[in-house]
């Protein structure tokens, strides 16, 4: 599934917890770790006169990226296969683009980093890389609810039952046999978009289309999932999607979640940018989130 997973770094903590499950996941997938710090020299220039920056002042920041670097590889063991490398660039962009040059499978960042000039692993950059990368991001955040890297036992895959939204589940999956995790389905009816006012009940045989179509698509995944010699549990909530999924992976104390980043369109849509970005946001679970592109691989 991974034979080489990126972990971009400012060396921050965040940063250091994703490459804790980012070293976690080669070891289970036998993969190669890149070590990345981005220079955001364009934004370090903003802050200087029309001369622009001195040489000088870039050595320093890839002297911080050095030491970035080395803060991550100190939890790393011996065995590990690493490689590393420090460039010059708009951070999501640059991020981006080794992805391609270097044949990367997933991403693994923090989503928070450090403040000041050199900053990158921030909230917005993380997210404009989950919403434009065609590999799994997986998005860590240092929490003391944050589970242990690579201790996955519960796994939760939302879904709405389109195509889009499927892309996650072969993912899921895959780390849920290699940790020995159980697959937990979940489909969450957005009840605010199925009415005209959001004050009113909609109606009931409105709802019970729209269970019967989250049962489906539930149990589906959990079919899929007890195929490949997992257990997997099923739940068909009423809410707004991504609450009730927070929600959802606290109450069930999940390890880890992995949903699409797109899904339906119309009365009945959730699985989207918008939705995604909020878990990815406020989860202090680890999110991977998976392109629609990545079903087609």
């Amino acid at each position: 599934m991974y034979d080489t997973i990126l972990v971009p770094t400012d060396g921050s903590e965040h940063a250091v917890r994703a490459c804790e499950h980012g070293l976690a996941l080669s070891r289970r997938f036998d993969a190669t770790v890149h070590l990345l710090n981005v220079i955001d020299v364009t934004a370090a220039g903003g802050m200087f006169d029309a001369g622009g920056v001195s040489r000088e002042f870039v050595e320093r920041l890839e002297e911080e990226g050095t030491n970035a670097i080395e803060t991550v590889e100190a939890v790393a063991e011996e065995t590990d296969d690493i490689r590393t490398d420090i460039i010059e660039g708009k951070p999501s962009e640059a991020i981006l683009e080794y992805v391609d040059e270097n044949g990367i499978d997933l991403l693994s960042m923090g989503t928070h980093g450090r403040s000041g000039i050199n900053r990158y692993i921030t909230g917005s950059v993380t997210e404009r890389v989950v919403r434009l990368s065609d590999v799994p991001v997986l998005t860590v955040r240092a929490t003391e609810q944050n589970t242990p890297a690579g201790s996955y036992d519960e796994i939760l895959v939302p879904t709405d039952g389109s195509e889009p939204a499927t892309a996650a589940i072969d993912h899921g999956i895959a780390i849920a046999q290699e940790a020995g995790a159980r697959i937990h389905a979940v489909n969450v009816v957005d009840v605010s978009s199925l009415a005209a006012n959001p004050n009113v009940t909609p109606p009931t045989d409105l709802l019970d289309q729209f269970r019967s179509q989250g049962e489906s698509a539930t149990e589906a995944i959990a079919t899929r999932a007890r195929e490949a010699g997992l257990d997997a549990v099923t739940s068909v909530r009423e809410g707004i999607p991504s609450s009730d999924l927070l929600q959802y992976a606290r109450e069930n104390e999940i390890d880890l979640i992995a949903m699409g980043t797109h899904g339906r369109t119309g009365l009945e849509r959730y699985v989207l940018g918008s939705t995604t970005e909020r878990i990815v946001r406020e989860s202090e679970t680890p999110v991977l989130s998976v392109s629609p592109q990545q079903s087609k691989d």
